[in-house]
């Protein structure tokens, strides 16, 4: 479920984000490979990694987890 929302918001996020950090006056490139730390796939999924930990933890809160209600 974490992966599949993160996957989903991942664009958006990513835009919005981008676009915050243009107006700031840092360069798209240097907020996708970490300022050239990292090769930019690298990079790009590095950022989804450090999206999925907060989509995760909402997964993990809002996803029943004890299962259906027996029928009677």
């Amino acid at each position: 479920m974490a992966t599949i929302v993160t996957t989903m918001l991942y664009a958006p996020a990513a835009g919005l984000l981008a676009a915050g950090f243009v107006v700031a006056g840092v360069s798209v490139w240097s907020l996708a490979t970490f300022a050239g730390a990292l090769h930019p796939v690298a990079g790009l999924f590095a950022w989804w990694a450090i999206f999925f930990i907060p989509v995760a933890a909402y997964s993990s809160f809002m996803v029943p987890w004890g299962g259906r209600e027996p029928r009677t």
